[in-house]
């Protein structure tokens, strides 16, 4: 059995890391580079960047950012936000990033997952999908969380999964920044004969909400960010508690 992964997120906004409840509010949580540093000595897995604000100078910030952090740490690392060409994506992977985020341009023209797992292979490819319960479905949402697409979750999981993609990020809109626990009911029904690897996030609040949710739902990786972004949760000790728990992780 593979181990569980644990990955702490950090949303990038104006070069900073930033987090907020339910997608808003935001509030300062440091500098991304030296985060990466301290997760990295941590044991965390992998670390996931998301730029979460569109700048002209998207493509050089956050392939400066894509270096810096690749010269600090050893554990691998996925980068997001703003990402719609194949040149975009050659340039992050150039400057250090193992893997890519696709997430609005993705729903806006599908056909861009197949275009990437062609051109990169499946495993550099993760589609991170914010989604959200509207009227009792769930509902994929755009621009962090900003605008609801006709895509019902499940249905546009499946989609992607065909057209190639490696593995997926499920944030519940719901449940982010809460601090109540992850929406486990929605993720084991998303796992459930997912034949590629599915994170879960959004709604971590103590390190029992992380047990509960691989034993309920055995998805393969659980994000979180402000949780360890202010110190309420140290990655070795949330690591040794779930070994504990007879959950495998990596120490």
């Amino acid at each position: 059995m593979l181990s569980k992964r644990i990955i702490p997120c950090l949303d990038i906004k104006d070069g900073r890391t930033v987090k907020g409840v339910n997608f808003v509010a935001l509030r300062d949580a440091g500098d991304p580079v030296e985060l990466a540093w301290q997760y990295s000595r941590e044991s965390a897995d992998e670390l996931v960047f998301l730029d979460i604000t569109a700048t002209h100078e998207k493509r050089k910030t956050l392939a400066r950012l894509a270096s810096d952090v690749a010269r600090q740490i050893s554990i691998p690392f996925t980068i997001g936000g703003g990402i719609s060409e194949l040149a975009d994506a050659d340039i992050l992977l150039n400057s250090g990033a193992d893997k890519i985020s696709l997430n609005s341009a993705a729903v806006r023209d599908p056909s861009l997952v197949d275009r990437f797992a062609d051109a990169f292979g499946s495993q550099f490819v993760v589609i991170a999908i914010d989604t959200k319960r509207v009227n009792g479905k769930n509902i994929v949402h755009l621009n962090g969380g900003r605008l609801p697409t006709e895509w019902e979750t499940e249905s546009w999981i499946r989609e992607v999964v065909e057209r190639g993609a490696g593995e997926i990020l499920l944030t519940s809109m719901d449940h982010d920044g809460t601090k109540a626990g992850f929406d486990c009911d929605l993720l084991k029904k998303v796992n459930k004969g997912l034949p590629i690897p599915l994170i879960a996030s959004g709604g971590a609040g103590n390190s029992e909400h992380f047990s509960e949710v691989f034993q309920r739902t055995g998805v393969d990786a659980a994000l979180a960010a402000s949780v360890f972004h202010y110190g309420e949760i140290a990655i070795p000790d949330l690591k040794k508690q779930l070994n504990n728990n007879g959950i495998e992780v990596r120490v």
